[in-house]
């Protein structure tokens, strides 16, 4: 696990500065056993599947990164294949960035959040459109209220799991729903009972 992405992400310059800080050691060791791909265990695929949003880079035709926020229902990014996940991709601004970019470089760098459990995945692997219908539809979310355009279909390279340090816990207004319903019942319990000893 994480060996082909730390493999493939580390260039000469990071790994001299690694050897300057004293950490190229352990990281030489991690790199050692590099495949073709870090395959995608179920974890992944299950942390993949909880995700409402993540964030997807790209790389301009000219050479500059690019980042875009894809969001939806949970689920709607999902595993496909062994070490393929997809999306269907979801009619926005129509700018077209991230699938222009993908067309001249399908190099993709996703970062994948959890931030009431501090925890973050990130992977990288060769990403392409398609056109194709049965593709879209098998992509799109059943009741979600957007036209899908395309599915994004990627092939993971590599992943690797961050520590959580520095990540602020955050939580959607459904979880925080969901974590204050217990107070919320109590409070109409007792209402209801002061209404009840008023009466």
């Amino acid at each position: 696990m994480a060996q082909v992405y730390l493999h493939t992400m580390f260039g000469n310059g990071a790994r001299a500065m690694q050897e300057a800080a004293g950490s190229r050691a352990s990281y030489a060791r991690m790199e050692a056993n590099a495949g073709a791909a870090d395959m995608l265990t179920d974890r992944e695929a299950d942390f993949i599947a909880a995700r409402d949003s993540f964030y997807m880079a790209s790389v301009s035709e000219d050479g500059w990164p690019y980042v875009q926020h894809r969001g939806g229902p949970a689920g709607f990014l999902r595993r496909i294949g062994d070490n393929r996940i997809g999306f269907a991709d979801y009619r926005g601004n129509r700018q077209y960035l991230s699938a222009a970019n993908l067309a001249a470089d399908d190099r993709v760098s996703l970062f994948l959040m959890d931030y009431p459990n501090r925890r973050r995945l990130k992977l990288i692997g060769h990403a392409h459109g398609s056109d194709d219908p049965a593709t879209i539809a098998a992509l799109t979310t059943p009741g979600y209220g957007a036209e899908p355009e395309r599915a994004f279909l990627i092939d993971v390279v590599g992943f690797d799991w961050n520590c959580p340090q520095h990540i602020t816990p955050r939580f959607t207004q459904k979880e925080i729903e969901r974590l204050t319903a217990p107070l919320v019942d109590e409070l109409d319990r007792l209402r209801a009972r002061i209404a009840e000893l008023e009466g």
